[in-house]
């Protein structure tokens, strides 16, 4: 449902409860008690239940993601001018939605990993609101990273099966396909959202 329509339909919900409710005797009839049950009953689950989903779906949007001030640079990162830089590449190469950058990446694909990624996200919103948000740089991942979040979408591709940085060392595939080994460890991908080093980085300027 398009985002321009939930607020003429939750004001109109308003607006047929409060009638019901300013104008009680309209329920003697067996009409008025079909509009009561409309007006107090379905159109507040429907409305509900639209603005829920509607707030779901831009929870997922990187917009939403750096909102917070904390994490602005975090989002900063995503510009830094070097390739070496896993997040920064991912996303100046479309590799990942940039619209959906941050949910594509650290969401856990597994059946309830949205449903986590919800969860820990109303736990921000306790560290943001009542413990005190932390400085960027002491932030941490609640887990070490997974390598499943990398794997669905590298997994069986040419370039991450068959590349020479993979298989220079026998094994090393295996292992990272076992999690043996993660893809963000020491002498892989270790650079990822190095915010203490942004004041010594150049950025990407996106052309408009």
């Amino acid at each position: 449902m398009p985002t321009w329509f939930l607020v003429p339909f939750i004001s109109a919900t308003g607006l047929v409860a409060l009638f019901v409710g300013l104008r009680a005797h309209v329920t003697r009839s067996r009409e008025g008690k079909m509009l009561a049950f409309v007006a107090l009953l379905v159109l507040p689950v429907a409305a509900v239940g639209i603005g829920f989903s509607e707030q779901m779906d831009r929870a997922q949007t990187t917009t939403f993601c750096l909102s917070c001030h904390v994490m602005g640079d975090y989002g900063r990162t995503l510009y830094i001018d070097d390739p070496s830089y896993i997040p920064a590449r991912h996303f100046q190469n479309n590799r990942v939605p940039r619209d959906h950058a941050c949910y594509t990446c650290h969401t856990d694909y597994t059946m309830f990993g949205g449903v986590k990624a919800k969860a820990e996200g109303m736990e921000h919103l306790w560290v943001q609101y009542v413990r005190g948000a932390p400085k960027p740089e002491a932030i941490k991942l609640y887990n070490p990273f997974q390598n499943g979040q990398c794997l669905h979408c590298h997994l069986g591709a040419r370039r991450f099966e068959e590349g020479s940085a993979h298989n220079k060392i026998p094994g090393l595939l295996d292992q990272v396909k076992s999690g043996q080994r993660s893809c963000v460890s020491s002498g892989c991908h270790e650079f990822i959202h190095d915010v203490a080093s942004l004041k010594d980085q150049t950025f990407w300027k996106p052309k408009p």
